[in-house]
């Protein structure tokens, strides 16, 4: 069974988008899913200083490690102020420091949401045309506009019967992709 590490690139406690990466990760059976909070790396901010000084932090290295541990990865990218949160780039800075090609030989699924009705899209395309830099193959993506109206919290799922076949296009792909 293929492996596949999961998470948002999300600070936030109650993220949108851990709810949502977490959802999509529940419905993969063909998988053997872990699912991450990128809040649980002792990851600073990037500095060229810091990192000469220190050398990369052992947060970094770990999370490095833990992705390299299996063959996809989901992520489910926020975005502020029409990019993607500082929080998140800081974590791709630093693991781009780590290992040049770190998502070398990774299929990833990419996808976002928001709570508006672009769900996310400035930034997923961000992390679309950047990941391939590192190393990355991104099988597929989509994006979920408009959170609340089209996700159901109590029952962690996608509301919207459209929006779910996206979905499932999108895992389908994914998971042929590295099986």
């Amino acid at each position: 069974m293929k492996k596949v590490i999961a998470f948002a690139g999300s600070n936030r406690k109650d993220s949108i988008n851990h709810e949502l990466v977490t959802a999509v990760a529940s419905n993969m059976e063909a998988c053997e899913i872990a699912i991450i909070r990128l809040t649980n790396y002792d990851i600073p901010l990037y500095s060229e200083d810091l990192e000469k000084e220190s050398g990369i932090p052992e947060g970094v290295q770990l999370l490095k490690a833990e992705i390299q541990k299996h063959h996809g990865v989901l992520i489910s990218v926020n975005e502020h102020n029409g990019s993607v949160s500082a929080f998140f780039k800081n974590i791709l800075d630093w693991l781009s420091r780590a290992e040049r090609k770190y998502l070398e030989g990774r299929k990833v699924l990419v996808m976002s949401t928001s709570p508006g009705g672009r769900g996310g899209k400035s930034a997923l395309e961000y992390v679309i045309t950047n990941l391939p830099r590192v190393g990355a193959t991104i099988v597929s993506s989509f994006s979920i506009p408009s959170f609340q109206e089209n996700f159901d919290l109590e029952k962690g799922l996608v509301s919207n019967a459209d929006l779910q076949k996206e979905i499932n296009k999108a895992v389908t792909s994914f998971e042929e992709a590295i099986s």
